[in-house]
């Protein structure tokens, strides 16, 4: 199993009670983990310097505590790719520091083919591995039904100095889109997909994991190269 550590602007700075606290540039956070059932915390005294901590509601969501100022949004890198961090209203921060292993590995893939490759990214959320893609060369399609998360993607990309490159943003239902390219006859060299458990399109589609994800593989199957 491969390791997402190579990076120098993230890090996990202890774990404990559900708890994660962690290290986003010069901003620390502490955020709600379920997997984390240890008790002990390995530095006590570092989690109060935290700038802000996601406390979890009884009744369901929850509510960020601000313990430090902290600015609206604020970026980091990883390598040579830029990305733009803002505290969201259910725990997130708008990027999955572990994908970093799998952005490592389209680019190698990439760069390696020695050719031109065309890339179909759904449930593309703020666009990491769009970013990835597109610095290694690649054409993107960019697909997401969430407006906001789309624009979000867009600043990750001009953020990274890609605006120039090959890239559409679409704001679409996954499954529609992907069934609209099968009749146009759109082919990809490569699909990526980091699908949620449940979700809802632009025109309030309902998504459910185990209910079609099955579908949609088989969909992909029919518009890739």
């Amino acid at each position: 199993m491969n390791i997402a550590n190579e990076w120098e602007d993230y890090k996990i700075i202890d774990m404990a009670n559900g708890e994660k606290l962690e290290k986003w540039g010069n901003i620390t956070l502490v955020r709600p983990d379920p997997q984390i059932i240890w008790k002990d915390k390995s530095f006590p005294e570092k989690w109060n310097q935290a700038n802000a901590r996601y406390n979890r509601s009884n009744t369901g969501g929850g509510a960020w505590e601000y313990k430090k100022r902290l600015p609206e949004s604020w970026q980091i890198k990883y390598k040579d790719l830029t990305f733009n961090i803002k505290p969201m209203g259910f725990k997130h921060t708008g990027l999955f520091p572990e994908q970093a292993v799998n952005w490592d590995w389209m680019i190698s893939k990439i760069k390696n083919s020695k050719r031109e490759i065309k890339v179909l990214n759904l449930f593309a959320y703020t666009g990491g591995a769009t970013v990835a893609c597109l610095s290694a060369g690649a054409s993107v399609c960019h697909v997401d039904s969430s407006k906001g998360m789309t624009s979000w993607a867009k600043e990750n990309v001009e953020s990274s100095g890609l605006r120039e490159r090959p890239v559409r943003f679409i704001i679409d239902d996954v499954i529609k889109f992907v069934q609209r390219e099968i009749r146009r006859g759109n082919k990809y060299d490569a699909i990526v997909m980091d699908p949620p458990s449940y979700g809802r399109g632009k025109n309030g589609e309902v998504w459910q994991f185990e209910n079609n994800i099955a579908d949609l593989v088989e969909l992909c199957t029919r518009s890739s190269k």
